[in-house]
């Protein structure tokens, strides 16, 4: 509960609840201009206490991911990167086996290094010989050409760009 009370916190509870009441001070200022008469209020009337709920509820999920993420925190510390241990062979190179013998000093568990997955793509040519892609190519390099110009001055077929 500690963590609601630093001065990050502090003063999000305070924006919150300025927000909060604001909006819903809004909503009865919209009612009491659609009770004398003005028709277009009755919709804002509606509209700023579900903006102030949109603000509890975001205030409200805020503290509670701040609240698990304290409980998680005292049980499970931060895990510290590995170091790579050189080898002799290779200096400043992980072996094929990183972090083999190296253990963790708060679980006593061995720490292996991964290396990053790298997936090949898979890059599909365009299909051959298609006529009425070659000339929106063309017609689009003769535009960077000539920046200046219209889509009507281009000079080539009249009737294969729409």
């Amino acid at each position: 509960m500690r963590a609601l009370w630093t001065l990050a916190w502090i003063a999000r509870h305070v924006v919150a609840l300025v927000l909060i009441v604001g909006f819903l001070g809004l909503g009865w200022w919209q009612y009491s201009r659609a009770t004398g008469g003005n028709s277009l209020s009755w919709g804002y009337t509606f509209e700023w206490p579900v903006f102030a709920f949109f603000v509890g509820f975001l205030w409200f999920r805020e503290a509670q991911q701040e609240l698990k993420a304290a409980r998680q925190t005292p049980e499970h510390p931060a895990e510290e990167p590995a170091t790579l241990q050189p080898d002799a062979t290779d200096a400043g190179t992980p072996s094929s086996e990183a972090g083999a013998g190296t253990t963790d000093p708060a679980s006593d568990e061995p720490v292996t290094v991964r290396r990053p997955v790298r997936a090949s793509v898979n890059r599909q040519a365009p299909s051959p010989e298609d006529p009425e892609l070659d000339a929106y190519n063309d017609y689009l390099a003769w535009l960077n050409a000539h920046p200046g110009a219209r889509p009507g001055d281009y000079p080539g077929r009249r009737n294969s760009i729409k």
